[in-house]
């Protein structure tokens, strides 16, 4: 009986210590992340740095984004025909597509690639320089390594991530449009007619771009926070890795709802 309530005790012992941890976490992550926004001026003062970091970040994930979207295109194409085909509603199919690129499926699918692609780049990067001691170095010549090595980064995902979901929901339309048009035999003054009108600049565009620079934010400085407190060896950067991809792509599921529920739930 002794042995049950000590083991029943090391459980919630332990899931305190998880507890504990997760809120240090949480905590640590979020100074960090002051730490970067109130260098941003300093590292904007550098554009030839940000629009470095800018093409790095986007050539690491572009192809991967542009097939994808493709692939999402011509999957919502088959499977919106078939849908509304059941209520005589085909040639909403172009605004169906449109909707679910723009509001949903381009923001968060290519924030998802983003994290493990880019991000995962990015916590390489920075936990090898740690592990290199080249942020110490930086810290010995008085080179602030969050002005000159962080911030630039994290501007440059900020940067990117929007222009890539942006591509995604236009490859994915243009995926749609070939299935529709081009294979089903949907009209495609219908098509592009019904797309126009039904989606709104402000309400759908303007949202979708909001939440892929919430998004933008949240995985650049996930993975350059995992970077930066990775422990400076191989296996360290290897788990800093995995955790930037597990908890970005946790974080873009848990704000979509969030920003999902803000944005369209009186619509």
């Amino acid at each position: 009986m002794g042995a049950w309530f000590s083991g029943i005790a090391q459980k919630i012992a332990d899931l305190g210590a998880w507890a504990v941890g997760s809120v240090q976490g949480l905590g640590s992550f979020a100074v960090f992340s002051a730490q970067v926004l109130v260098r941003q001026p300093a590292a904007w003062r550098r554009p030839g740095l940000i629009s470095r970091q800018v093409h790095f970040l986007g050539n690491y994930s572009l192809s991967i984004i542009l097939v994808s979207g493709l692939f999402v295109g011509l999957v919502l194409g088959l499977q919106g025909y078939y849908t509304l085909r059941r209520y005589g509603s085909e040639e909403a199919l172009g605004l169906l597509v449109a909707l679910s690129l723009v509001r949903e499926l381009g923001p968060v699918v290519s924030a998802l690639l983003f994290a493990g692609r880019a991000g995962t780049s990015l916590t390489a990067e920075i936990g090898l320089m740690k592990a290199g001691e080249q942020l110490a170095a930086l810290e010995a010549m008085a080179v602030d390594p969050l002005t000159r090595i962080i911030g630039p980064r994290f501007a440059g995902g900020f940067i990117a991530l929007p222009i890539l979901a942006a591509l995604f929901s236009a490859i994915g339309i243009v995926g749609g449009w070939l299935i529709a048009v081009g294979l089903i035999g949907v009209d495609a003054g219908a098509f592009w007619s019904q797309m126009s009108g039904g989606v709104d600049f402000v309400s759908d565009v303007l949202n979708g771009v909001v939440k892929s620079l919430v998004f933008a934010a949240t995985v650049t400085a996930i993975a350059l926070y995992c970077g930066y407190t990775a422990k400076p060896t191989p296996e360290g950067v290897s788990t800093a890795t995995t955790t930037t991809v597990v908890a970005g792509s946790l974080a873009v599921l848990g704000l979509d709802f969030i920003l999902t529920a803000l944005m369209f739930g009186n619509t």
